[in-house]
């Protein structure tokens, strides 16, 4: 397993997240994937309210809305003798509204987040398909390995129906 130092954050107005172990274990597995566990690594994730997540999107992205997950890559400038990735901020109403929307268990979309988040730290991108692709086949896999079904599997409109 990757030699992780993690710093989770509860925001006030959180009302229930995912434990930090659960969190750990989602980051290392993606992390060990990549073969990323040659020196230690660190990153801060933080878990907020809808308000905070709309503030820091539209501060650092330009859109006025609470987004699931905003990711800040850090780039240092000379070489540390530990990584440091940077820090995720993931909105817990939006990752549980979007669950909730996509028939998904809360559980299974906050691994996706934070692996998907993790991600981006680490350089991918989803900007062009080609890179979607790649990113979307990278986050099967993991999820995969954690026994969680492709979160881009398109919903199955003849399981919607209801009697």
């Amino acid at each position: 397993m990757a030699n992780l130092t993690l710093d989770y954050q509860l925001a006030d107005g959180v009302t229930h997240a995912p434990d930090e172990n659960a969190v750990r274990v989602w980051v290392s597995t993606t992390l060990d994937y990549l073969e990323q566990d040659s020196k230690a690594v660190e990153l801060t994730i933080r878990i907020v309210a809808e308000q905070e997540a709309q503030e820091l999107n539209n501060e650092f992205r330009g859109k006025d809305y609470a987004t699931n997950v905003l990711s800040f890559p850090f780039n240092s400038p000379v070489e540390l003798p530990v990584t440091l990735l940077g820090d995720l901020v993931i909105c817990q109403s939006v990752v549980e509204k979007e669950a909730q929307e996509q028939q998904k268990s809360a559980i299974a979309h906050w691994t996706h987040m934070v692996i998907h988040g993790t991600l981006h730290l680490l350089g991918y991108d989803h900007i062009d398909d080609n890179e979607a692709e790649e990113m979307e086949q990278i986050e099967r896999n993991i999820l995969a390995s954690l026994n969680i079904s492709d979160p881009y599997q398109p919903i199955d409109n003849m399981e919607l129906n209801t009697q």
